[in-house]
């Protein structure tokens, strides 16, 4: 009987491959600001974290300087790279555009949609009131799932797209929003609040206008927090 044994690491069944492991476990560092914008991450420091070999690594940093969130800086490692100015006011525009466009669209849909939205509220509310260290980023994916249930109700699958492709960024910008302060995550629940409760009524301008100035209340806060 051949006794000898392979070197090679033991695979989970089901568990992800190394590089899919290390980009998850980084984008998500970036995107929650545990890795702020600025940070250098070198290969080793996240091989030695995951347990994996420096080839996965490179790997996960390729797949994540692709989608923008870091920098790969020869022979150095990875730089996360900063919200800019700009990339927040891009954002912003882009969010209304969308979003008060889907608006007008879904409200021929109201009724199917005040379910679909209301697990998401529940959500945000528990989240509010949670101690939890993840509060804030439950919070944030509620709020995130709540605007994506109202543009994919516009039945606009290029639309829905392109607004799920601002996910990421919305996430980490509504962190910085919302992070250490209740003040602001309570103004935001009430602001979803106000429209479910419109989406019960009779006044599609009402309810344009408060997505509307939901986005751009919310534009107001963060530039106030300057990322």
């Amino acid at each position: 009987m051949d006794t000898a044994r392979s070197s090679a690491p033991v695979r989970i069944p089901g568990a992800p491959p190394a590089a899919d492991r290390v980009y998850a476990h980084v984008k998500q560092a970036v995107l929650d600001r545990t890795l702020p914008g600025g940070h250098l991450l070198t290969e080793g420091e996240v091989a030695d974290e995951l347990g994996v070999s420096r080839t996965p690594v490179r790997e996960g940093l390729l797949r994540l300087q692709g989608e923008g969130l870091v920098r790969l800086i020869p022979k150095r490692g990875a730089l996360v790279v900063p919200v800019s100015p700009q990339e927040v006011e891009d954002v912003l525009e882009a969010r209304e555009l969308v979003e008060v466009h889907a608006a007008r669209r879904a409200w021929t849909v109201r009724s199917e949609l005040v379910h679909r939205l209301t697990p998401h509220l529940l959500t945000m509310r528990r989240a509010a009131a949670s101690r939890a260290g993840s509060a804030t980023w439950d919070f944030m994916a509620a709020d995130r799932a709540f605007h994506a249930e109202v543009v994919r109700a516009a039945g606009n699958e290029v639309l829905a797209g392109v607004y799920d492709s601002l996910r990421d960024r919305q996430m980490r910008m509504g962190v910085l929003n919302l992070v250490g302060s209740p003040e602001r995550t309570a103004v935001a629940l009430a602001d979803h609040e106000a429209q479910r409760e419109a989406l019960l009524g009779d006044d599609e301008a009402a309810w344009t206008a408060l997505v509307r100035e939901h986005v751009r209340h919310a534009g107001d806060r963060l530039r106030a927090v300057r990322p």
